[in-house]
């Protein structure tokens, strides 16, 4: 995953996480990538100060905090939508690498109606999506995170 400093139209800020800066492109072309401020879809990459080590020396090193800081950039909106988000995976039935068969099979009325979670591809997703099947990606839950 590539992390990219973006900006919308109305000087907004924000990280987006992509595969790569080819699918960063291109879900902006599709206008699939919006400010979370404000909802603009008219979204540009601004510069990012890559790390240089300025030391030939080994740094001491730090200790890792217990828990993690919480995010001190994360409005509170933003904090909503996340618990929404996680809230929602936690409900979805994880169908793990079957999820584009069953999201069809869903969108078909061949099985219950349901909400459900998994894994798929960058073409599957575009696939489904390219057949009217309206999918979220969603946060991981704390337990998915190293």
């Amino acid at each position: 995953m590539i992390v990219f400093n973006l900006g919308c139209d109305k000087d907004h800020h924000f990280e987006g996480w992509f595969a790569s800066a080819a699918a960063f492109e291109a879900q902006c072309a599709r206008g699939l990538v919006s400010c979370p401020t404000c909802g603009s879809t008219r979204i540009a990459r601004l510069p990012s100060a890559p790390y240089v080590q300025t030391r030939h020396s080994a740094a001491a090193p730090v200790q890792a905090a217990a828990t993690p800081p919480a995010n001190p950039a994360m409005t509170p909106e933003a904090a909503t939508v996340m618990a929404l988000l996680r809230s929602l995976a936690r409900e979805a039935e994880d169908v793990g690498a079957r999820f584009p068969e069953e999201a069809r099979r869903i969108h078909h009325g061949e099985t219950a109606a349901r909400s459900i979670r998994g894994q798929a591809d960058r073409d599957a997703l575009e696939e489904l999506l390219d057949e009217g099947i309206a999918i979220l990606p969603l946060p991981p839950g704390d337990d998915e995170l190293h």
